[in-house]
């Protein structure tokens, strides 16, 4: 089973690729919509969410507490073997998810019995993870869990850049973490996204399928 997070922009049509990357590999997915409940429009997310003033990674953490918690009464769902894939604000959700550990389930409501879910993640994907404050991960490390980590960074993202995810990364590793990334020197932020609608974007279908073989990697390594 994987989680799908998708980025500040909300869920975009080219997360249904890594869905069927995902199927490919013998793996179920489900896609994590943050917004649509909260009737969160597209625009309104770039104003707010994008620019960081609103809905931050740590608030959002509830929202994997949560699917963590609905897939346990799901008979077609192995609750148990889990990998969690996010894009930028997606993999900052993730990070302060693991970095919060149980005080995100008090936040949500749910019962002690299952306080323990993170146990359930054997690897997480991190997409050009946006690493900088807020984030948690670099001051406070991932609360005692660890999951594999795989990792994609490009050298051309004008938006999180490399400086704060490697040093997220650094922080993990020097807590025993492994950390596994894919580097791509030419790319920018949400290069897999052929209708991204930020200027600083480019659409590299090249680099996107290379991506997703790394994703479907880190998903048989772990889950199989």
């Amino acid at each position: 089973m994987v989680l799908l997070l998708h980025g500040c922009g909300g869920v975009q049509p080219f997360l249904q690729t890594y869905v069927d990357a995902a199927l490919a590999a013998g793996v179920a997915a489900v896609i994590i919509d943050s917004y649509t409940p909260r009737r969160i429009s597209r625009r309104l997310a770039s104003l707010t969410i994008c620019t960081g003033t609103r809905f931050r990674g740590a608030e959002r953490a509830g929202d994997l507490f949560a699917v963590l918690h609905w897939l346990k009464g799901e008979a077609w769902a192995d609750a148990t073997r889990c990998a969690a894939v996010g894009w930028s604000h997606g993999s900052w959700t993730i990070m302060d998810a693991l970095a919060l550990g149980t005080a995100v389930p008090r936040a949500t409501g749910l019962p002690d019995a299952h306080m323990g879910q993170l146990a359930a993640l054997k690897t997480v994907v991190l997409i050009y993870p946006y690493s900088a404050f807020p984030s948690l991960t670099s001051s406070r490390g991932w609360s005692g869990a660890a999951p594999a980590v795989w990792s994609i960074l490009g050298g051309k993202d004008a938006v999180v850049g490399e400086r704060f995810p490697r040093r997220a990364f650094e922080r993990l590793q020097r807590d025993g973490l492994e950390v596994d990334t894919l580097y791509f020197p030419d790319a920018t932020h949400a290069f897999e996204d052929d209708k991204a609608n930020d200027p600083r974007s480019r659409f590299r279908p090249d680099l996107a399928d290379q991506a997703r073989a790394y994703f479907a990697k880190a998903l048989t390594t772990h889950l199989f």
